[in-house]
Order: C-alpha cells, then sequence, then structure tokens
C-alpha cells in the first residue's frame, strides 16, 4: 500500500467518523444541562429568565406535520414570544439604557412577526 492510498483511507475514515463523534459530544454536553440556574443564583431575573426558557421550549414542542412551512410558523411563534418574555424580564429588571432600547425594539419587531405568522397559519395551515 503507497502514502496516498494510506492517506485517503485516513481522511474518508475521519470523515465517516468525525460527524458521529462530533454529535456524541453534543449529546454529551447537554445531557446534563438542566434549565435551573447554578444554586448561587437565584434572583428574581434568573428565575424569570428560566421561566420564560422552559415556557418557550415547552411552546416549540410541536407536532410535526410533514410540512416545513407550517412547522417552521408553529415553532417560531412560540421562539418570538420567548424573545418577547425575555426582553420583558430585561425591562423589569435590566439596568443598562442600551439593553432597555433593544427589548423594546425586540418586543416590538417579534409582536408584528408573531401577528404575520398567525394571518399565515390562519390563511395555509389545513
Amino acid at each position: 500500500m503507497n502514502a496516498k492510498t494510506l492517506f485517503l483511507g485516513a481522511a474518508l475514515a475521519l470523515a465517516f467518523t468525525l460527524p458521529a463523534a462530533a454529535q456524541e459530544a453534543d449529546h454529551s454536553a447537554h445531557q446534563g444541562m438542566t434549565m435551573d440556574a447554578p444554586a448561587a443564583d437565584q434572583s428574581a431575573s434568573t428565575k424569570a429568565f428560566i421561566e420564560s426558557n422552559a415556557k418557550m421550549h415547552k411552546g416549540m414542542d410541536i407536532a410535526f406535520t410533514g410540512n416545513a412551512d407550517v412547522d417552521f410558523v408553529r415553532g417560531m411563534i412560540a421562539h418570538h414570544q420567548g424573545a418577547i418574555d425575555m426582553a420583558k424580564v430585561e425591562l423589569e429588571h435590566g439596568k443598562d439604557p442600551d439593553m432597555r432600547k433593544l427589548a423594546e425594539e425586540v418586543i416590538a419587531a417579534q409582536e408584528g412577526e408573531i401577528k404575520m405568522m398567525e394571518e399565515w397559519l390562519a390563511k395555509n395551515a389545513k
């Protein structure tokens, strides 16, 4: 076996094993994660962010229809609502004027997009 053949074989082996290894690493990294904050931080804002994240993830857990457009919109409505809920936490607890302004902009933009997506679903999700 020459060096070129050996190199090609090694490259092919990596091409097939790296995606599986990356997927396993990603799975392992998320296995121990929870929506809970470290015990040291149980501030009101942390509790509110945990609650909004849990609500968003529950809302994004949709029954898929096989229609990519419908499934995308249904998942994105909950995702956008999560952004609104997090922005409201910022407005309630945040102090930085730039972040508070961003939160206000997020709320306005996401509410408009939710309205558009709900109207689209009413017309197209049959």
